[in-house]
């Protein structure tokens, strides 16, 4: 299947930089994704291919027009489209909504500037997504972001699929396990034995404890009670008599 995507931006060369490297470009060169950019500006009326207005009420700043957006949507929309619009105002971007996303085949992004859009955008729109409570100077870097995160999950992107399943976020919503590579000493810094021990079997439910400890110390909001299997609470108690060791050790240094 090749995933088709869309891009309605005044800055089509952010896109095309984007596409000309690493698994993108790789992707496109092997006919597995297909991108176009379609430059919002050869959809307007005047001289000077105006996208932007200033906005009823007054304030600072500009507004993105409404008109060249949706006459660019009628071009490029088809029944099986999705129409992201990348916006504050949106879902938070999560793996479970990347996940979803990734099961169509046409996507069309919607790239703000200035101060945003006309609002009255979100009448054309399927879905409006955030990528975090902070603010970017474009829609083309959130659409971006969201196209990285996407295309990794269509078949023959990645050199090996499982890679997208044993990663953060995927394994019952938690952090990945840390990983190392060569040399096993660098700056008299090394690795944990067990992964140098040959043993799979160990090396797995090291990573399993790993993957619970970084999340219990990083994220503990996506430990949920009811994801907790037997041997999760034997690891939670490894996990709490490690730390208590340590902090017992801090702490009598100090009596």
């Amino acid at each position: 299947m090749n995933t088709r995507l869309h891009y309605l931006t005044t800055f089509p060369g952010i896109l095309d930089a984007y596409f000309n490297y690493s698994l993108p470009g790789k992707a496109v060169s092997k006919g597995l994704i297909s991108y176009q950019t379609v430059n919002l500006r050869d959809y307007t009326q005047d001289a000077h291919r105006t996208t932007d207005d200033t906005p009823f009420g007054g304030g600072p700043g500009m507004v993105m027009k409404l008109d060249p957006i949706v006459q660019a949507l009628q071009d490029c929309r088809q029944p099986n489209s999705l129409v992201i619009l990348p916006t504050p105002k949106g879902t938070l971007l999560t793996q479970e909504v990347v996940h979803h996303i990734s099961s169509y085949e046409h996507l069309i992004f919607i790239c703000g500037h200035y101060e945003g859009v006309d609002d009255r955008v979100f009448q054309y729109v399927d879905m409006p997504l955030s990528i975090g409570d902070y603010v970017l100077g474009g829609g083309e870097i959130s659409s971006i972001v969201i196209t990285d995160a996407v295309i990794r999950f269509v078949k023959g992107v990645l050199g090996n699929q499982e890679s997208t399943q044993i990663e953060s976020f995927e394994d019952k919503q938690r952090l990945e396990h840390p990983n190392f590579t060569r040399p096993a000493t660098y700056n008299e810094m090394g690795i944990p034995d067990v992964l140098l021990s040959g043993h799979h079997q160990k090396i797995e439910e090291w990573r399993k404890l790993e993957s619970l400890r970084w999340t219990l110390l990083l994220k503990p909001e996506l430990i949920q009670p009811d994801s907790l299997s037997k041997n999760d609470l034997q690891r939670l108690r490894t996990i709490k008599a490690s730390l208590n060791r340590t902090i017992d050790s801090l702490l009598n240094n100090y009596e």
